[in-house]
């Protein structure tokens, strides 16, 4: 999902480094209104950021205009919750640049958007309305966010310095229906992972209450 440097302009960068900060201000201001909450937030966003870091490194792949990369945005959607995921998105690419492309510091308030509004969305429409987390709701969320994610960085490419073929972005898009595939597994294995570990007293710090899957 990596717009690379050189294809947006600096003035429209700039634009996107501006709704970057609102956003992300917005996020880290929604966690000031909770203080008591504040020290679970931040641990929270931590490990986000960690685990987002985890797959976005263990597998990322050159795919036409941009990069096929294992996200891991449900699991920590689920598991950590949406301010967590938020911060720990901008935090995570942050980290990744300064320590393994550090060309795409430029573009971390792109990157950022791209990940954090088709969350933002899917939290809106499905995310409030799933009482129930088993894998129907798992394939719905993964399906919608990817959809998401796919659309922004053909946002991106339209009004991007260099015009981009149409079929060139058609198969970077396609090429996210292997994440859509194979990331409800990883979904799954975390959430029934942090069942076995509820009773512990750390869990509360470390997961969302939420993060429990349905088996039936």
């Amino acid at each position: 999902m990596h717009i690379e440097p050189g294809v947006l302009l600096a003035g429209k960068v700039a634009a996107a480094n501006v709704a970057a900060v609102v956003l992300v201000g917005a996020a880290a201001l929604a966690a000031l209104r909770r203080p008591v909450a504040l020290p679970t937030l931040l641990w929270r966003t931590l490990l986000a950021a960690a685990f987002f870091t985890l797959c976005m490194q263990a597998f990322h792949l050159k795919v036409g205009p941009s990069e096929l990369h294992f996200l891991g945005a449900m699991p920590m959607y689920l598991a950590f919750g949406l301010l967590p995921t938020l911060l720990g998105f901008a935090v995570g690419l942050l980290v990744q640049g300064w320590w393994f492309e550090p060309a795409d510091l430029l573009h971390l308030s792109v990157n950022t958007l791209s990940l954090a509004l088709p969350l933002l969305a899917v939290h809106a429409g499905l995310g409030r309305r799933i009482g129930r987390i088993d894998l129907r709701a798992v394939l719905r969320l993964d399906a919608a966010y990817y959809a998401g994610v796919t659309t922004m960085v053909g946002f991106w490419l339209a009004i991007g310095a260099v015009a981009t073929p149409f079929s060139d972005w058609l198969r970077f898009a396609l090429s996210y229906t292997s994440v859509v595939a194979l990331e409800p597994l990883l979904t799954v294995a975390v959430l029934l992972g942090v069942a076995r570990v509820r009773r512990h007293r750390w869990a509360a710090l470390c997961f969302d209450a939420r993060a429990v899957f349905a088996a039936r």
